[in-house]
């Protein structure tokens, strides 16, 4: 990856590209119908078992702060793609409302500072792991403050656990397998992924 400096002060390769912000925002909104499938669905089953049990599938809610970044490779990625999610699945009429947009910041930041920690430089399944516990930091902060701050501080902590539980395997690991595949198929080929 280049680092060198251009003329107007950002490097070549954090430059967005349109087909960079085109295939973000693909992705993103086929994230955030995904998100709003599980929100009624799978969320809404696991949550039979309560909220700690349920928050072991929370981690299909941070997929576009770590997809994104791995196949864009740019600054920024993992928050915007975790946004644009959030805001798709708000549209279409999830429980939550505009309290998505809140999640999806934290969610989207946390994923953020770990490329960002790594000087955009990184892109490996470790990378990708850390960038899930990154997002999954920021759902538990959501969720232990805001949806669950009615409960004991034992409880939440247990959600807490399990939302970057969640985190690591479906956001870390499902992330940089889903990407692997794609890479696999020739349809990241623009990409650096795809080199």
């Amino acid at each position: 990856m280049s680092t060198d400096i251009s003329a107007g002060g950002v490097s070549e390769s954090a430059r967005w590209r349109t087909v960079d912000i085109v295939v973000v925002a693909l992705l993103s909104t086929a994230f955030g119908v995904v998100f709003f499938i599980w929100n009624n669905y799978v969320w809404v089953w696991a949550s039979g078992a309560g909220y700690q049990a349920a928050s072991l599938v929370t981690g299909a809610w941070l997929l576009p702060a770590v997809v994104c970044p791995l196949v864009v490779r740019k600054p920024g990625a993992a928050l915007f793609g975790e946004m644009v999610a959030a805001f798709v699945a708000m549209l279409l009429g999830n429980a939550w409302g505009m309290d998505s947009l809140l999640s999806g910041v934290l969610q989207g930041t946390g994923a953020e500072l770990v490329f960002a920690f790594a000087l955009y430089r990184r892109w490996g399944p470790i990378a990708a792991v850390l960038a899930s516990v990154g997002a999954g930091i920021g759902e538990a902060i959501h969720d232990t403050t805001i949806s669950y701050a009615a409960y004991d501080v034992p409880y939440r902590a247990v959600i807490a656990g399990a939302e970057i539980l969640s985190a690591v395997l479906i956001a870390g690991i499902g992330s940089w397998l889903l990407v692997r595949g794609l890479r696999r198929t020739g349809a990241l080929d623009a990409f650096s992924v795809g080199e």
